[in-house]
């Protein structure tokens, strides 16, 4: 596999910035309402890598994810996919840049019910008139490990499988970028890691770029890069992560919230 994959990979720039955040920022309401979920965020996701997102609840990460996806808007500030600017567009061509350049894995599968394993894969791209890459997806369908399940409908898979299924979905379109909030939210232990060692297999082998927001220190150290946010603000950040590391990084957050 990994040499197919090296041979469909080439035509990825292995280096450079997928997306980038600049003084970012989201408040919601005013007065004695107003909420800053983001508080002049300022990132880079380097492209063919894994980061993580690590926050407690509340913390801005998902709201990050959203403005970064162009699912939300944002208040002030700049997000940039690639070198396209996301507060430049219109709807027509915000709509048009998710469709191709971005991924978005959310908790729930969003997967049809009406429709077998392979028909979820390829419904966003029959809708965008485009024509699957055969080898891509056959690529994508063995690395997630559901090619003697593509006539399976999702009430026929574990949950593991059709979370599985609705990484395939999005990974197939070949994004410049995904964004995976939760990933592993509804999945028990074992599901939830055959998610994220795919997640970052994607990586490695496929040159995927995956960005992904979780409160679980164990689901962040399969990434390469751990970005911490506290109060909407980037607080620290881990290369290399391994799960005691987080955790010891998210305690010493906690006891300084409780000193301040």
């Amino acid at each position: 596999m990994s040499q197919a994959a090296a041979t469909l990979t080439t035509h990825r720039a292995p280096s450079g910035v997928a997306a980038r955040a600049t003084d970012l920022s989201k408040v919601y309401g005013r007065g004695e309402t107003r909420v800053v979920a983001l508080d002049s965020v300022s990132v880079e996701f380097a492209r063919g890598r894994f980061t993580a997102i690590m926050g407690p609840s509340g913390s801005g990460k998902s709201t990050l994810m959203h403005c970064m996806a162009g699912l939300d808007t944002f208040s002030t500030g700049s997000a940039r996919i690639g070198d396209t600017e996301l507060s430049g567009l219109n709807d027509r061509r915000l709509t048009e840049l998710r469709r191709d350049k971005i991924g978005f894995i959310f908790q729930a599968f969003n997967l049809l019910p009406t429709l077998n394993a392979v028909e979820n894969i390829t419904l966003p791209m029959d809708i965008a008139g485009r024509k699957p890459d055969q080898q891509w997806l056959d690529l994508v369908v063995r690395t997630v490990g559901l090619s003697e399940r593509l006539r399976h409908r999702p009430s026929q898979l574990s949950g593991g499988q059709q979370q599985r299924l609705a990484v395939a979905r999005v990974l197939a379109s070949r994004p410049e970028i995904i964004f995976a909030d939760e990933p592993t939210g509804n999945l028990d232990s074992r599901s939830g890691a055959e998610i994220l060692g795919f997640l970052r297999e994607s990586v490695r082998e496929l040159g995927q770029t995956v960005v992904m927001a979780t409160h679980d220190p164990v689901a962040a150290s399969y990434a390469d890069r751990v970005v911490f946010l506290v109060d909407g603000r980037i607080v620290d950040e881990l290369r290399n992560p391994t799960a005691d590391d987080v955790l010891d990084r998210m305690r010493r957050f906690d006891a300084e919230d409780g000193t301040g």
